[in-house]
Parts: structure tokens; C-alpha cells; sequence
């Protein structure tokens, strides 16, 4: 595993940067409580929009960690408001067809469940869980992303897809039913058979065929080209394996979040915040992702408590390393109200190569401000899971 000479976070300074966090939630709060904050900034202000994106989640998200560091009501009253928006969404049905129901559903709602019993949040996390279901694909063994169900140009499922399967084992083991946890298990099994390369880096999508169901072609959306490597999805390889392994404890699981965390240490510039596709490194002129840095630092943080001593001390010194990096370099320290908390993330940058609409680059990322705040978290208490 790669070391970094880097220096590392303190809790003190960790305590500070996520106290900043918070203060800029609060600012933000009159902007997004009925409204739903737009996927990333304008200029680094996020524009607000409705509740029918596939990031609306992370904004209560950080509500709900502001709520946990200050104890203040007033982040959960407005918390709670939007678990009703929430609701309301998955009972009208509105944008959900598609497999993002644990972004949207487990920090909004599954946290309003945890940490304050809200039987709305319990009951519309679930009906979420249902409507993750209806994508899962026999034919193939995985969740269908997006387009209507079955159609061959569409029949794939994607790396990012690993953050929706905690829903699914929380939905299992809260109403005592194991058929949704074994649907995340046949996923994660035909995803870490296939979106895996021999080298430990990930392809962003994988086609498979509706007919017979075997694998067909890896290939990217958002990343530069098919056989390069997404910053954020080999993130969401690093922290979607790991959560697995929480709720399993399978050892094909581990073994796979230590291939992708080599690989994605291994192409880390110097500050060890990516570019957005590891094809690049220092020196490409390129814009960074720095909400892959956060999602990695999750990762590290949960994959550490279930290691040997010596490797989870690896583990937590890396998060640290990366945090020190974000909040140093890259986090808000104040601005207007509406502005994010992390700069110079990248949503989809458009390449010669890929198939992706340009929006959001170099940009705050709602998910990227989210969990930065959820690593700081963790890095601070032991933190119970929203996914």
C-alpha cells in the first residue's frame, strides 16, 4: 500500500473544519428547506431546485450531521420537513425510476428514522427500498441504472450503484425479510465480477446481455474513455465495497476494497485529492474531483474498524491525510448564503470520448460537501451509519 509524506489531520483541526461545515449548513438552511439544493454550484453558489434529482439526498444529509454535532432543533426541524418532501416524492412516484434510491433515501430518511424515530422517514425509506427492487434484473444478476427496464442499450448497471445496496440490507434487517439483502448480494457479486479490472480500476459502467445475461463490455459515462478510470466512481468502489463488507462481513468484499484502494492510491497526485479521471496526474492540467477524496476517506474510516490493528492505523492515517488536504486547500471558510462547502469538484466533464452532459466542473458537488462532513464525522465520534 502507498505511504504519503503528507501531513495529517488533528482532531482539533478536524473539530474546527467540521464547525465551519456546520456554520455554513445553518446559513443555508432558509435557501434549502423547501426547496431541495440544485447537484452543484453555479460560482460556487448551488442554485435551489425541486426534489427530483438523484442528489436532492445529500443536503439533508447534512442537515442531519449538523443536527448530530450541535444537538440544535432547528437542523432537525428543517431535517424533518424535508423527510416529508421525501415522502412525498416516492409516493407520487416522482423521478424514481432509476436504481438512486439509497442516495436519495438513506441520509435523508433513513437518518430521520435513526436519529430522531420519524415514522415518516421509516416508512418512505422503505417504500424506496421497494422501488430499488423493481430494477433488479434477473437475466444478469444486477440493478438495472437507468432507461426503461430491459432495453438493450440500457441494460447495465453502474460502479456507483454500490452506495444503494446499504438500503437494501437496512430494509431487510428492519422488517426481518432477507430477500433484499440477498438481491444486494447477487449484485455486488456480478458487480465485483465484472466492473473490477485485473489491475484493481474500475469501469464506470458494464453492459450486459438481455438475452442470456452474460457479461458484455465495460464502458464509462462520465469518465474520460472506456478503458481509463473515473476518479468518482473508483471512489464509490472504495466506500461501496467496504459499507458491503459492514452489513456481510464476506471476504471476497475485503479483498476487493484493498485491489481498488491500491489502484486508487497508487494514481493520487501529491495532495492526494484526484483529478477527475486517474488518467490524469500532477501535472495534467485538468480539474481536480475533490468529492472523490471525501468518498475514499469513508471508506478508509469504515474498512478500519474491521482490519488488524496495524492496518486500520494505515487506514485512518490515510482519511487523515486526505481531510488534511481538503480542509486546507479545498474546503469553504465563509461566503454568501447558498455557497457550498467543498470546491473544485467535478459532477461531468465532457470528453472526446465519453457520452456525458458537461455540468458542474470545477465546481462545489452537493455529495462532495456531504461527505466531507460525514468523514469529519467519523474521524471525530463513532458514528452510526445513515446507510
Amino acid at each position: 500500500m502507498k505511504i504519503f509524506p503528507n501531513p495529517v489531520l488533528t482532531r482539533d483541526q478536524a473539530a474546527a473544519a467540521l464547525d465551519t461545515a456546520v456554520a455554513l449548513v445553518r446559513q443555508n438552511l432558509p435557501l434549502f428547506t423547501e426547496h431541495c439544493q440544485n447537484h452543484s454550484s453555479v460560482n460556487d453558489i448551488y442554485p435551489p431546485c425541486e426534489n427530483n434529482q438523484w442528489t436532492c439526498g445529500f443536503w439533508p444529509g447534512e442537515i442531519w450531521l449538523a443536527y448530530e454535532r450541535t444537538g440544535d432543533e432547528a437542523f432537525k426541524t428543517a431535517a424533518l420537513k424535508l423527510a416529508d418532501s421525501f415522502s412525498y416524492r416516492i409516493e407520487q412516484k416522482i423521478d424514481v425510476d432509476h436504481h438512486d434510491m439509497g442516495f436519495l433515501y438513506s441520509p435523508s430518511c433513513v437518518a430521520a428514522w435513526k436519529l430522531a424515530g420519524s415514522e415518516t422517514g421509516r416508512r418512505a425509506a422503505l417504500m424506496a427500498a421497494d422501488q430499488l427492487c423493481t430494477r433488479f434484473q434477473e437475466k444478469g444478476s444486477f440493478f438495472q441504472a437507468w432507461g426503461a427496464l430491459g432495453a438493450p442499450d440500457n441494460y447495465r448497471f453502474i460502479i456507483d450503484c454500490l452506495l444503494n445496496m446499504p438500503l437494501l440490507y437496512w430494509a431487510g434487517e428492519t422488517i426481518g425479510d432477507p430477500r433484499y439483502a440477498e438481491l444486494a448480494r447477487r449484485h455486488v457479486a456480478t458487480c465485483l465480477a465484472h466492473s473490477i479490472r485485473p489491475d484493481g480500476s474500475t469501469y464506470h459502467t458494464f453492459f450486459m446481455d438481455p438475452v442470456t445475461g452474460e457479461p458484455v463490455r465495460g464502458a464509462t459515462c462520465q469518465g474520460y474513455k472506456d478503458d481509463s478510470c473515473w476518479a468518482r466512481g473508483q471512489a464509490w468502489g472504495v466506500y461501496g465495497v467496504a459499507l458491503s463488507y459492514t452489513y456481510t462481513r464476506r471476504p471476497e468484499y475485503l479483498d476487493a476494497f484493498r485491489r481498488v484502494l491500491s489502484y486508487y492510491l497508487e494514481r493520487l497526485p501529491q495532495d492526494m485529492v484526484p483529478y477527475w479521471d486517474m488518467i490524469f496526474t500532477d501535472g495534467d492540467e485538468e480539474p481536480r474531483d475533490s468529492s472523490s477524496a471525501s468518498i475514499a476517506a469513508c471508506g478508509l474510516l469504515e474498512a478500519a474498524k474491521f482490519v488488524s490493528p496495524e492496518e486500520s492505523e494505515a487506514y485512518r492515517t490515510l482519511a487523515a491525510q486526505m481531510l488534511f488536504s481538503i480542509a486546507d486547500k479545498y474546503a469553504v471558510q465563509e461566503g454568501p448564503a447558498g455557497i457550498g462547502l467543498v470546491r473544485h469538484g467535478t459532477y461531468s466533464k465532457k470528453s472526446p470520448y465519453n457520452t456525458c452532459t458537461p455540468e458542474g466542473v470545477d465546481e462545489c458537488v452537493s455529495w462532495g460537501d456531504y461527505f466531507y462532513m460525514e468523514a469529519l464525522t467519523r474521524f471525530l465520534t463513532d458514528w452510526q451509519l445513515y446507510w
